[in-house]
């Protein structure tokens, strides 16, 4: 379906930028449906395709970095997801800023790829808390907190805290 839909598009001279957007759009689309594989070589693609029109340093190819690690974290693809963003956040830092939401959804997605790997160790897991819990601070004093992101960051910190103290346990 993607690819006919993008194939229309090129043949009515649609931009790259928009047939970015449309299979950024489609990708979102596929993991409502849970085709998160699908939606996983989009992202992929998408990122890709920023990052070859505009460069690491433009928003949109930041946000997508973001996008395609969150989508690695969903299929369960731990490493790729971290080493990504370990590459974009101190670009997002420098370029967006720190109380970004962009910058802070990449940090919750970073952490999100520390805790959820099985494989996690008790460092990783340190890192994930330490890592949230500055995001945390950070999003409640840029967006207050009634903003969805800071509910959704203090619940990966629920999530991460639980993950230690599961380690912990004999």
């Amino acid at each position: 379906m993607s690819a006919s839909y993008s194939s229309m598009e090129r043949r009515l001279g649609a931009s790259e930028k928009t047939l970015l957007i449309v299979q950024g759009n489609l990708a979102t689309t596929y993991e409502a449906l849970r085709r998160e594989e699908e939606a996983l070589s989009m992202r992929r693609d998408v990122y890709l395709g920023q990052l070859r029109l505009n460069g690491k340093e433009c928003y949109d190819t930041i946000r997508e970095s973001n996008n395609y690690a969150d989508t690695l974290v969903i299929v369960e693809r731990f490493e790729e997801a971290r080493s990504l963003m370990r590459k974009m956040m101190p670009v997002a830092r420098r370029v967006l800023g720190e109380g970004n939401e962009v910058t802070l959804l990449m940090r919750k997605v970073y952490a999100r790829a520390l805790y959820g790997d099985p494989g996690a160790t008790l460092d990783d897991l340190r890192e994930a808390m330490t890592t949230l819990e500055d995001t945390e601070r950070t999003t409640r004093r840029v967006f207050g907190g009634m903003h969805p992101l800071t509910g959704k960051i203090e619940y990966c910190l629920q999530q991460a805290r639980s993950k230690i103290e599961a380690f912990a346990a004999p």
